[in-house]
């Protein structure tokens, strides 16, 4: 299937692997981008540019095929050393960066100078449109199902993709609540180039993540996630754990008085306890409404062949047997 993505790429398949803390290593890009899809390694989770570098060597010898790197950007008074870890994935050979949070503009000079493709992550039309304006070469729009931080208009998928391809010159994927083919095709009938899956890629065989992770997805449904830290304007969907609901019920007490220091406990230090030592119940870690539509642990291979062998029998199969006989025939002899 080729698509803008495929091509901007160089991957085979239109599905990325988005960034996700304390998951996203060499294991897991390295997987991804095997099976012909575009793996993402997380550059705030190596801790150092020094370990970037390091966890970027590991992936080049896992494989030769692309692979990129998340650089999430974080409110100043707690900034990283952002230039040494541009550094680090230039020197790395990188040529594609997923950035998000705040926006990239500060840095796309040093990106685009060092030839890397740049597709930032954007809760909302007006965000697309800005990453579009400052140089950015695709988007990634997140829908309000997503995991992690949705933004704050609530806009879900079915509305924001269409809207987005009616504003934007520069290719999207679709991002929340993509786990399947159909996701796949949904995304790609309403404007989409491709799609991006976080939580669908936490249960596979390669995320290095512990076991308690990713059964727990697999027990959980659609219903179980949950919207914290909105009287903070910084609201996030996490998976529902005993953690969060002693989070929730801080909120509920404090009310609009909440500040970020009352909820410490349940969100500080959080991911290496649930990714690394399996604690589900330590707090809030981030997790998609998409939950509901994971029902086994395949290996990320299985996953995307799957989706890429299913996504041609809808289209040619499922869709097309909704046209009629002289549609059918056209299309054919096209």
């Amino acid at each position: 299937m080729k698509t803008a993505i495929t091509e901007m790429f160089g991957i085979e398949h239109p599905i990325i692997q988005g960034g996700m803390h304390y998951v996203g290593f060499a294991e897991l890009a390295a997987a991804v981008s095997n099976a012909g899809g575009l793996g993402i390694i997380t550059g705030l989770t190596q801790g150092t540019p020094e370990l970037l570098a390091k966890e970027i060597a590991r992936c080049h010898d896992m494989t030769d095929k692309p692979f990129g790197v998340n650089l999430t950007f974080l409110p100043t008074f707690s900034a990283p050393p952002y230039p040494e870890y541009i550094a680090a994935i230039k020197e790395g050979g990188i040529k594609i960066v997923e950035t998000a949070g705040r926006s990239p503009e500060q840095y796309m000079p040093a990106l685009k100078a060092a030839g890397i493709k740049v597709i930032h992550k954007c809760t909302s039309v007006r965000h697309s449109l800005k990453a579009e304006q400052i140089g950015c070469d695709a988007v990634s729009v997140d829908g309000f199902e997503c995991g992690g931080h949705p933004g704050e208009d609530d806009m879900p998928n079915m509305i924001l993709l269409p809207r987005a391809a009616e504003e934007l010159k520069i290719p999207f994927v679709a991002s929340g609540g993509m786990a399947d083919a159909r996701s796949l095709v949904a995304a790609l009938a309403l404007g989409a180039a491709g799609m991006n899956m976080g939580t669908r890629f936490i249960a596979t065989k390669e995320a290095p993540v512990h076991d308690n992770v990713k059964q727990a997805l697999v027990a959980a449904t659609e219903l179980d996630t949950r919207l914290v830290m909105r009287a903070l304007r910084n609201t996030e969907r996490v998976l529902r754990n005993k953690g969060v609901d002693r989070l929730i019920e801080i909120e509920r007490e404090k009310g609009r008085s909440l500040k970020i220091e009352d909820i410490h406990a349940e969100v500080a230090g959080v991911y290496p306890k649930v990714m690394i030592d399996g604690e589900m119940d330590a707090g809030a870690w981030s997790c998609g409404m998409v939950v509901g539509l994971i029902k086994d642990i395949p290996t990320v291979k299985e996953l995307i062949d799957r989706i890429m062998a299913d996504a041609e029998r809808l289209i040619l199969d499922r869709l097309a047997g909704f046209l009629g006989a002289e549609t059918k025939a056209a299309l054919k002899v096209a």
